[in-house]
């Protein structure tokens, strides 16, 4: 952690956060107060490897957003606000099935009830070649 005030600290997630901080500079939670912005996780394992497997990779999203606000001190109980960005596939017009349903139900499994703000962004590319989703989000603490 790197303090630049007393209510503004810079977090990397243990593990592949690190790497990440290292390599390109950057972190993947800021906690401002009792605010945590987190950058956009993808299903990465900690050697930055991508499963196959589409809902796996969603699973692995979601598993690396409550390590990131672990990190930060957050949980996915605090989460106000979600961006996810989803790779479309050749030809496709919106973002289907294979991905919401398993958006859905990993919100209902994590939230308790809570239904935050969601925007959904089809994109033709993430940051990693076999990256099919990225889920970025907002968390106020105690909320």
């Amino acid at each position: 952690m790197s303090e630049v005030n007393s209510a503004v600290s810079f977090h990397a997630t243990p593990g592949y956060g690190e790497v990440l901080r290292e390599q390109l500079g950057y972190s993947q939670a800021v906690r401002i107060g009792d605010r945590v912005e987190i950058s956009g996780q993808g299903g990465w394992d900690d050697g930055l490897a991508i499963p196959e497997d589409l809902e796996r990779e969603i699973v692995g999203a979601f598993d690396n957003v409550g390590r990131t606000l672990a990190a930060a001190g957050a949980s996915w109980a605090d989460v106000v606000h979600v961006n996810s960005y989803h790779k479309l596939t050749p030809g496709a017009d919106a973002i289907g099935a294979d991905h919401n349903d398993v958006m859905t139900r990993e919100f209902r499994a994590r939230l308790g009830g809570r239904a935050p703000v969601w925007t959904q962004t089809g994109v033709t590319a993430l940051g990693l070649a076999a990256m099919r989703v990225e889920i970025r989000v907002t968390a106020v603490i105690g909320s």
